[in-house]
């Protein structure tokens, strides 16, 4: 293929429209969005702000996962209730009700929590419980975590709505915090359901289980961190009936916190580093190391690549799969991709 016919078949498949767009546009408008990206921005605001990430399509797509986590629950209590309750003569300790009893050590199992008020006490329970806090330990991380999450979730929307609630903020306003502050969000969110969780923990066994106030907290706190000394327990039937919650709820809560810590955390420098990079003043080096072709120039796509690599977001083996992909599409080696370039890379390859 000629140089002229080449020319002459890619101008004529450019949209002029768009052309006359990126010619017009101001200088910092003519990289546009790429069409492949959410419009996070946009999405949802013609029905309103309920509309917007937490609509009923993200609702359809997260009430399954929740079916599956119930179903996984329901599978797992179920089974080792029937399992624990038919050996609950093989466990040795102070015992309420048979069946309660099984339940709350499938629950005090599957978070490690271990008091030891509950124990096997032959060589078939002690095998099973190993099955089990093996078992629980994966549902807790796969599919109960993935459900606090959305829980946390949903919560933090409506922290933020209750923040903006006397501000003049649109829809639009609203998302770019939520998007921005995301995992402060959480972390504030979590921490004040822990909190709840501590403290209604704290009263119920001071109430329930007739501990003093720092023997409840003592053991609260045995019991979210899953240390379980053992000393201090849910002993009575009314208190492992409320225990069988709590201490899942108060187990999982305190992990999610500790992970959107260090989720920040990690935000937190990668956003410094960024802004250092960003900050830092261009020299003759980095123009030598953003010039990817070797022209002595470096436009704008360049630029930003050589950016993204600084910051981590992208690496070299990346810039070069993708480069690959590139130089395979196109076809006539023009350094540009056009219609011609996508209809001729597909076509299959005919043997001469």
């Amino acid at each position: 293929m000629g140089s002229k016919e080449s020319g002459s078949l890619v101008s004529d498949l450019k949209d002029p429209l768009s052309q006359k767009n990126i010619n017009n546009a101001p200088k910092g408008r003519r990289i546009r969005l790429c069409k492949s990206a959410p419009l996070s921005n946009y999405v949802g605001f013609e029905t309103g702000f309920a509309s917007g990430p937490s609509t009923k399509s993200f609702f359809r797509k997260i009430h399954p996962s929740f079916r599956i986590v119930a179903a996984f629950l329901t599978v797992y209590l179920g089974l080792g209730t029937v399992c624990f309750y038919l050996v609950g003569h093989q466990l040795k300790g102070e015992k309420t009700n048979g069946v309660l009893d099984a339940v709350y050590f499938c629950v005090v199992t599957m978070t490690t929590v271990g008091y030891g008020d509950l124990v096997p006490n032959s060589v078939f329970s002690k095998l099973l419980a190993c099955a089990f806090v093996f078992s629980g330990m994966a549902l807790v991380g796969m599919t109960l975590s993935k459900a606090a999450d959305y829980l946390i979730e949903k919560q933090e929307l409506l922290l933020v709505k209750a923040l903006h609630m006397n501000q003049k903020a649109g829809p639009i306003e609203i998302l770019k915090d939520i998007e921005t502050n995301n995992l402060r969000y959480k972390c504030i969110v979590v921490f004040i359901l822990l909190l709840l969780l501590i403290i209604g923990g704290t009263v119920f066994l001071a109430t329930v289980e007739k501990l003093s106030l720092v023997d409840s907290f003592y053991c609260v706190c045995c019991t979210i961190t899953t240390l379980g000394y053992g000393d201090k327990s849910f002993s009575t039937q009314a208190g492992r009936a409320f225990a069988v919650f709590w201490i899942l709820t108060g187990t999982i809560c305190l992990a999610q916190f500790f992970l959107y810590v260090a989720e920040l955390n990690a935000q937190s420098r990668q956003r410094a580093l960024v802004k250092l990079i960003l900050t830092r003043r261009m020299t003759n080096v980095d123009l030598e190391a953003a010039d990817l072709d070797g022209d002595g120039v470096v436009g704008a796509a360049e630029f930003v690549i050589y950016k993204l690599k600084e910051m981590g977001k992208i690496s070299q083996e990346d810039v070069r799969l993708v480069m690959e992909e590139f130089e395979d599409l196109d076809v006539d080696q023009s350094g540009t991709l056009s219609t011609s370039d996508i209809m001729l890379a597909q076509q299959p390859q005919i043997e001469k």
